[in-house]
């Protein structure tokens, strides 16, 4: 006897709430008793939506990516070129209303470097993400290696300044920081 099918679109918008929970909560202490009451659901909603804890967690963090990557992301769609592209990135993640999710996804990152084999996806596109983005901001005569290596630097230099604005909260020194190597990318 086959169970009841999935309805999509509850499951999306369960999933949303249930990262946005987690945004707020965090993610060490993640469990379906105070997930469920917080959503006004059962722990068995939860459970015929996502599968086990383990796939749930997964859910969350393949959300989390894509909501920090439509943030980024240029909706236009245009090749705005490296220093925009840049510049986007740096305001829209670096913003009080991205704080939290920030702190989960570094949270997350920490945790993904402690047990590799249970975050492989989360690690297989926490970089290769942006990398795609930045790499095809400058544009299809850039050479692979050197598009490679400044989407390199620049992923690296934003993560570093994120962390450091979310450790000391000194938004304008770590803003003048960040506009001093954001001009750099200007020339």
């Amino acid at each position: 006897m086959a169970g009841r099918p999935i309805d999509h679109r509850r499951r999306a918008d369960l999933l949303d709430a249930v990262v946005d929970y987690t945004v707020e909560h965090g993610f060490s202490d993640l469990s379906w008793r105070p997930v469920a009451a917080a959503l006004g659901v059962s722990t068995t909603t939860l459970v015929h939506h996502f599968g086990a804890k383990e796939q749930m967690l997964e859910a969350i963090l393949g959300r989390l990516r894509e909501r920090l990557f439509a943030a980024t992301s240029d909706p236009s769609g245009e090749r705005p070129g490296l220093a925009a592209a840049a510049r986007t990135v740096w305001i829209r993640t670096s913003g009080p209303e991205r704080e939290a999710e920030f702190r989960l996804f570094f949270a997350v990152y920490g945790r993904a470097l402690q047990a590799p084999s249970q975050f492989t996806a989360f690690l297989d596109h926490v970089v290769a993400d942006w990398m795609r983005a930045l790499v095809d901001a400058q544009g299809p005569d850039a050479d692979p290696d050197t598009a490679a290596r400044t989407a390199t630097l620049v992923i690296a230099t934003l993560r570093g300044l994120l962390l450091d604005l979310l450790a000391t909260g000194d938004r304008e020194r770590v803003q003048a920081a960040a506009e001093s190597f954001l001009g750099t990318l200007d020339r």
